[in-house]
């Protein structure tokens, strides 16, 4: 007996020691929550029919709240005169209407992304109740995509908006009945539509949501679109500017800064800068040399290109551009040679009849072929009925366009660096992208985006295969 009553005693002491050599471990907050939202209760409930009221209540399996700029992002389709009161509390969203209903109208309410839970902000993504003041709910659909047409990107700021009234004039003069947002890949979506004939612009999500200035983007289809089912095919609009925003002219002109890698030369007031870096003249371009002022005169007789001994070389041209502040020394340049060009104080006489200062002369040597490389491009799927134009592009300017005639082009030398590829299809083959005309009903010239960059390298042959 005594043995079992000190075995109990050791079991005893012993469970309590290793209880209290144990860690104690603090129970975690379990999971992250990242389940959006769900609806349990509408009233009136979700695709209500014969709707008669003007107040909504919906209720949510937890707290709720909705983003501050909800006003600007909540969607109600018919497009109404007043937006609606939206109010959130607790696990409830009460909305009033304050238009009044059209009868036998479909109402869409798409909240975008703006309900999210209050603990761990998750969308409740384009959650939509709809209702209908008639005895059916409308289900005509209209999808497609806006690409802007000069550079084949998308531009998710526009909306996408139908008028019923198919007079081109409507999109100028009312508001619309029915709009849609882009999502980052261009795209839009009409749902609950009547089975109606629709005119389909794209324009600036400003406030009155009208085509009113031509130096914002538009984009129109050419004719109605019909829904005599509840589906269309997608479509795709292209959006473009007619007039592009011209820059503000300073009345005073600014005093001309040195660019660095450039020769820069001074006269008493008529100012120029060279494009000859580091004294290395490309092969590929002309000599540009560029005024602060406009010129009003020029002799090329006094603008004289030589060899390092002074003899003047023949063959060169002298051309200026219509902004009258560039001009262009054209010639046959081969690599590694050596120049002087000279530059006469009365060559440029600016519209003041101010001259340079002094002469002057530049000094400078060709580049060699070895600092460039050739590109041989194979193109894929390349339509070349259709006046196909290749653009190479650096930090979103134009280098070069050169159209296509051939699904491979040869460049024995190209400057060395990475490109951006697009094709633009030159409907005039003027060389150049055309904006659309909405009075004409003239679409724009369109421009596909390539996705696959090449980077050229010096001293090699750079061969690429491009898929369209």
């Amino acid at each position: 007996m005594k043995k079992s009553y000190f075995l109990l005693l050791f079991l005893i002491s012993k469970i309590l020691f290793l209880t209290s050599c144990a860690n104690i471990i603090p129970p975690t907050g379990g999971l992250k929550d990242t389940l959006p939202p769900v609806l349990i209760a509408a009233k009136p409930t979700d695709s209500a029919l014969n709707f008669k009221t003007n107040k909504i209540t919906l209720e949510f399996n937890e707290y709720i709240q909705l983003d501050n700029d909800w006003l600007n992002k909540v969607i109600v389709s018919p497009y109404p005169d007043q937006s609606p009161s939206i109010q959130s509390k607790l696990q409830t969203v009460s909305i009033r209407m304050r238009d009044s209903l059209k009868p036998n109208t479909t109402y869409a309410i798409n909240f975008g992304n703006t309900l999210k839970d209050v603990n761990e902000g998750n969308a409740y993504k384009n959650f939509t109740y709809v209702f209908s003041t008639g005895n059916k709910l409308d289900d005509g659909k209209i999808s497609g995509q806006v690409i802007l047409a000069e550079t084949g990107a998308v531009d998710s700021t526009l909306i996408v908006i139908l008028h019923t009234n198919l007079n081109d004039t409507a999109v100028k003069k009312d508001r619309p009945l029915y709009f849609a947002r882009l999502d980052g890949g261009g795209n839009f979506e009409f749902n609950f539509l009547p089975r109606k004939q629709y005119n389909i612009y794209a324009v600036p999500d400003d406030y009155s949501k009208k085509y009113d200035d031509s130096t914002k983007f538009f984009a129109f289809l050419n004719a109605p679109v019909s829904i005599d089912s509840s589906n269309t095919s997608s479509l795709t609009l292209y959006a473009y500017q007619q007039y592009k925003k011209t820059e503000k002219i300073a009345t005073t002109p600014s005093p001309s800064k040195p660019v660095k890698g450039k020769d820069t030369t001074k006269g008493k007031t008529l100012n120029y800068a060279i494009a000859i870096e580091g004294g290395q003249q490309t092969l590929l371009k002309n000599i540009e040399i560029t005024f602060d002022s406009t010129v009003a005169a020029y002799d090329s007789s006094k603008i004289i290109l030589t060899d390092t001994n002074y003899h003047p070389i023949t063959g060169y041209t002298l051309s200026r551009d219509t902004s009258l502040k560039k001009f262009y020394l054209k010639y046959p340049w081969k690599e590694g040679q050596h120049f002087k060009l000279i530059i006469q104080p009365n060559a440029f006489t600016d519209s003041a009849g101010e001259i340079l200062a002094k002469a002057d002369t530049i000094t400078f040597s060709t580049r060699t072929e070895s600092t460039y490389g050739s590109i041989r491009l194979r193109f894929s799927n390349l339509d070349i009925n259709k006046n196909p134009v290749l653009l190479l592009l650096q930090n979103n300017n134009i280098i070069e366009s050169i159209p296509l005639t051939q699904t491979e082009l040869y460049r024995k030398l190209y400057e060395p660096g990475e490109y951006d590829l697009r094709i633009l299809y030159d409907a005039n083959k003027n060389g150049v992208w055309d904006a659309g005309n909405f009075a004409l009903k003239k679409q724009p010239e369109k421009v596909k985006q390539i996705s696959q960059k090449i980077n050229i390298k010096k001293n090699w042959d750079n061969e690429v295969n491009v898929s369209l």
